[in-house]
């Protein structure tokens, strides 16, 4: 889990009601990310359940997202960080999770685009922004986008609603993506005051490409998409 994928989630539960029980998927955390993957404190007062293929810290439940044994309709809030990228059956996956979500569950999710391979146990896929917002088609309301350079971001992230959906869901969406700017923002003057003579050396010696990988890494971009009536009026914004 890297900094802005948690700070999303942070920022999600913050800005949408996030009904119970809350179950996250890829739970498991990794040698080096005890306690900091830790999400549960970001849903106060709510059951967690924390669930993964394989037993260990932070799993409560062992559990396969792309064949879950939950009954349908049980889950209020799915959270799937940096996981999709891990699970072979990925579109049982997502299918599985909107099976499981109650009316009105939410369904929160990031996966990396532009990183390096990670085996935990293993490494399949790499979703673009147009491939997550279509795998999202059957929420009537998704905040959907990406973080980074628009020709090739490195994560892509979306929360995304099974109806009933709220009717300010694209306002709670816009307001959400400008706190999470600002935080963007206070982290990329954070990183420049840091290390300003080893960025500026650092791009002496990279591409032009490169640089612009550098350049918009704290820039994230979302679409929201909520239908508005029964036949199936659709409203963008972002």
């Amino acid at each position: 889990m890297r900094d802005h994928t948690k700070q999303f989630v942070r920022h999600a539960a913050e800005a949408f009601d996030c009904p119970g029980p809350v179950y996250e998927f890829g739970s498991f955390q990794v040698e080096g990310q005890e306690q900091y993957a830790d999400l549960r404190s970001l849903f106060p007062g709510k059951k967690y359940v924390g669930c993964d293929m394989r037993p260990g810290l932070g799993v409560d439940l062992v559990q396969d997202v792309s064949a879950m044994t939950l009954p349908s309709e049980s889950a209020g809030t799915i959270l799937c960080i940096e996981t999709f990228e891990h699970v072979f059956e990925v579109r049982r996956a997502f299918d599985e999770v909107f099976r499981v979500l109650k009316p009105g569950g939410l369904f929160i999710i990031t996966s990396p685009l532009n990183f390096r391979i990670h085996a935990y146990p293993d490494d399949y896929w790499r979703m673009t922004p147009t491939c997550l917002r279509r795998l999202l088609g059957p929420y009537d309301a998704k905040m959907c986008g990406f973080q980074g350079y628009d020709k090739f971001p490195h994560t892509v992230m979306a929360v995304s609603r099974k109806a009933p959906v709220e009717n300010d869901f694209s306002q709670r969406a816009m307001e959400m993506q400008s706190r999470f700017d600002i935080y963007l923002g206070r982290q990329m003057r954070s990183d420049k005051g840091q290390k300003p003579l080893k960025r500026l050396f650092s791009r002496l010696h990279r591409s032009k490409a490169e640089r612009y990988h550098m350049d918009h890494y704290y820039c994230a971009t979302f679409q929201v998409d909520q239908v508005q009536s029964s036949a199936g009026l659709r409203r963008q914004a972002g």
